[in-house]
């Protein structure tokens, strides 16, 4: 378990132990909840962002039933298979434009 303490204006954890207990399950769930920000942002870059925040609201989904919100994991669920449709739309269009002389 990782432990970040409070020293000097750092991140403060329990006021009462002075510890902020951050374990594998909450970092995962950082992580998928940052990689779908990032993705959702770059979308426009490229189709390949759109299928990386599909993955990424996968994991956000994976995340949610874990942790015992069901209710989250379904909505994430169903973003996903909504950016996967995105994702092929986006693909389908650029391969029309790609084609074009």
């Amino acid at each position: 378990m990782l432990a970040l303490t409070r020293e000097r204006g750092k991140i403060s954890g329990d006021a009462m132990h002075g510890h902020l207990p951050i374990d594998g399950l909450t970092l995962f769930g950082l992580f998928a909840v940052t990689a779908m920000l990032v993705c959702y942002a770059l979308e426009q870059r490229s189709p390949w962002f759109i299928l990386a925040f599909a993955g990424a609201c996968a994991l956000g989904s994976v995340y949610g039933f874990l942790q015992g919100a069901w209710p989250f994991g379904l909505v994430e669920a169903v973003w996903s298979l909504v950016a996967l449709y995105r994702w092929r739309q986006a693909a389908e269009a650029r391969a029309v434009l790609d084609r074009q002389p």
